[in-house]
């Protein structure tokens, strides 16, 4: 069947001002879920090897994701578009899964939560240095505002450089600068494809990648001796922090920017407190407080005004 060339009308982003308040809605929906993602994955390891979890994951996952965007889009990407899907496959999946497993078990999960807010620095640099989107400083300002509040809310005096921890930290930050430049690489792609297509190509890719090098722990797993509950873990961890989470992402890139998509990760240790408040009646204390007002702080300014002009 030959490809339908989407209508360009449906992938350009609104100009002038800033983004529907669905965008920030689903974007802070998909931070909650990732919430909700650390606890339950948590759970779900202390049954299953990690590299059999993301390969699960991902591999079960792309079918999904495939079967909705043919189902709503109808869109076979064209032979010089399949390079820019697997590109996105290899930061957004392959390498940002395998580099955040292999990281977290030579670093501590605290240095890698103090690490992640290095994200939306990451997006904007990315984003400027390969001239696909232009921030004004008043944006710029409210990213290193946002950062700084994630950064004060993990508490950047506990990040340990004890013996073992360096190669860990640096896998994390490369997990970091990958999902930076998968938000920052989508932009042009998602000018020319829909945007079900595009998360959709890049998990049929990336999931490949995933599954090849974490078949042999799925493999050897005794599916029988897993609990109900476990089974429930993963059909959550799936179909929320993947499936629903990575299609929000995409959406919210394409109609506002990746430089705001990025900037919401921010929004991770916020979503965290408060689940430890509602669940496990933590109370936050002093940090977490500054640190949220940073956070709100921050979003509010990159939110202001689209000030990042996407070069057409």
């Amino acid at each position: 069947m030959a490809s339908r060339a989407p209508a360009p009308a449906a992938h350009h982003s609104p100009g002038g001002h800033g983004p529907p308040w669905q965008v920030h809605a689903g974007l802070l929906a998909v931070q909650l879920i990732f919430g909700g993602f650390h606890v339950t994955a948590k759970a779900v390891l202390a049954h299953v090897d990690p590299f059999a979890l993301i390969a699960l994951r991902a591999g079960l996952a792309a079918p999904i994701l495939a079967w909705n965007a043919w189902r709503v889009d109808r869109v076979l990407p064209r032979l010089a578009e399949l390079p820019w899907l697997a590109l996105l496959g290899c930061l957004g999946v392959f390498a940002n899964q395998l580099l955040f497993i292999h990281g977290l078990q030579t670093t501590t999960a605290t240095n890698a939560a103090i690490l992640m807010p290095s994200i939306p620095v990451f997006a904007v640099g990315l984003g400027a240095a390969l001239g696909i989107e232009r921030v004004g400083p008043k944006r710029t300002f409210g990213i290193l505002l946002a950062a700084a509040g994630a950064a004060v809310m993990v508490d950047p005096l506990r990040f340990s450089l004890a013996d073992g921890t360096l190669v860990g930290n640096l896998m994390i930050l490369g997990n970091c600068l990958c999902f930076a430049a998968f938000l920052v690489v989508q932009r042009p792609v998602l000018r020319r494809l829909p945007w079900r297509t595009v998360i959709a190509g890049a998990f049929v890719f990336g999931g490949a990648g995933v599954v090849a090098a974490g078949w042999r722990h799925v493999a050897a797993m005794d599916f029988g001796a897993l609990p109900a509950g476990v089974w429930w873990g993963i059909a959550y961890i799936v179909l929320f922090p993947t499936v629903l989470s990575y299609s929000l992402n995409t959406w919210a890139v394409r109609r506002s920017s990746p430089s705001l998509t990025a900037a919401y990760t921010t929004v991770q240790p916020v979503a965290t407190a408060a689940l430890a408040a509602l669940f496990l009646a933590e109370r936050p204390g002093w940090l977490q407080a500054a640190g949220f007002v940073l956070i709100v702080g921050g979003l509010w300014v990159v939110s202001k005004r689209a000030e990042a002009r996407i070069k057409r």
